[in-house]
C-alpha cells in the first residue's frame, strides 16, 4: 500500500514545477530531499515541502519505516488560473494568467513490525 502528499493551488507555474519534480522521480525520499535542499529553483521549495509531508504521513499515519521510502510516482498538474490584466499604451488592458498547480507525491517502502499489546497485558495480569 503506497502513501501519498497532495499540495494544492501552489502558486508557480505547472511547467516550472515539472522541471523539478523531473529531477527527484523515482529517487529514495532521503536522496530526493537532498537533492532539493541544493537546488536553486524557487519551485524545489514547495516540491520539498510535499516530499516531507509524504514522508510523515507514511511515518506516523502509516507505520512504514522512514529510512525504506521512495519515491514512486510524483505528478504535477495545473489547478486553476488567476485571468489579471495589465494596463498597456492608449488606454488597452493586456490580459495575463496567474497559473497555480497541484502537486502528488506517492511513496512507498517497508513496513515497521507491529508490537502486539496483548503480551504486554498478559504480563501485568501475571505480577498481581
Amino acid at each position: 500500500m503506497s502513501v501519498h502528499a497532495l499540495a494544492k493551488g501552489v502558486r508557480i507555474s505547472p511547467r516550472k514545477v515539472s522541471v523539478v519534480a523531473s529531477l527527484v522521480r523515482g529517487r529514495s525520499v532521503e536522496d530526493a530531499i537532498i537533492i532539493l535542499q541544493n537546488t536553486p529553483r524557487r519551485s524545489a521549495i514547495a516540491v520539498r515541502k510535499v516530499v516531507e509531508s509524504a514522508k510523515a504521513n507514511a511515518d506516523y499515519n502509516h507505520g512504514y519505516k522512514p529510512a525504506t521510502l521512495q519515491i514512486t510516482e510524483i505528478t504535477v498538474t495545473p489547478g486553476p488560473r488567476l485571468k489579471r490584466y495589465r494596463p498597456a499604451a492608449h488606454g488597452r488592458a493586456l490580459p495575463y494568467m496567474k497559473r497555480t498547480s497541484h502537486i502528488r507525491v506517492v511513496v512507498d517502502g517497508e513496513k515497521r513490525e507491529v508490537k502486539k499489546p496483548a503480551a504486554k497485558a498478559a504480563a501485568k495480569k501475571e505480577e498481581k
